[in-house]
């Protein structure tokens, strides 16, 4: 009877890994919905501003930080919007990593669009969410609604709460 239930349950798990697969997995990050409106503060090791666009990259120990959300990477590229008013967006690429509240994202670039409160991360993305971890391809975070959607080959582990 063991044996049944642990076949039918691999079977379960199974087939709901393939239905992850086709469609995507969402899942929970962050224990607190955050805020684009607040300021983003970037720190680095160096700062290049470039006259024609008004782009600024930021290379080495880039931290960003807004609210409670913290990124990191190699490199930061601060793109503003048609009117320098605000920034557009965040281009990071190097070793990111994405930290809000318990939850933390690591991946090849990220892509922050400051006004939707989206971040889109890509290239070997890894979820760490306390002792369980998500992998895939790519992985689309709704800061605002503390959401975030896994596609591109989802793979997890997942461990029990005796362990």
């Amino acid at each position: 009877m063991i044996e049944i239930r642990a076949l039918i349950l691999g079977l379960v798990l199974a087939l709901g890994a393939v239905a992850a697969q086709a469609e995507g997995t969402k899942v929970a990050f962050g224990a607190v919905k955050a805020d684009p409106t607040l300021p983003v503060e970037v720190t680095a090791d160096t700062l290049d501003v470039s006259q024609e666009d008004g782009s600024a990259e930021f290379q080495g120990n880039v931290m960003v930080s807004q609210g409670e959300m913290r990124l990191s990477a190699k490199r930061v590229l601060v793109i503003y919007n048609q009117q320098a008013s605000g920034i557009e967006r965040l281009e990071a690429t190097g070793d990111v990593v994405l930290v809000s509240g318990p939850d933390a994202a690591q991946a090849q670039r990220a892509d922050y669009t400051i006004g939707t409160g989206v971040i889109v991360m890509t290239g070997d993305v890894l979820l760490t969410q306390g002792k369980n971890a998500l992998s895939s391809g790519k992985m689309t975070v709704n800061l605002i609604s503390g959401t975030a959607q896994m596609v591109g080959r989802v793979k997890t582990i997942l461990n029990s709460d005796g362990d």
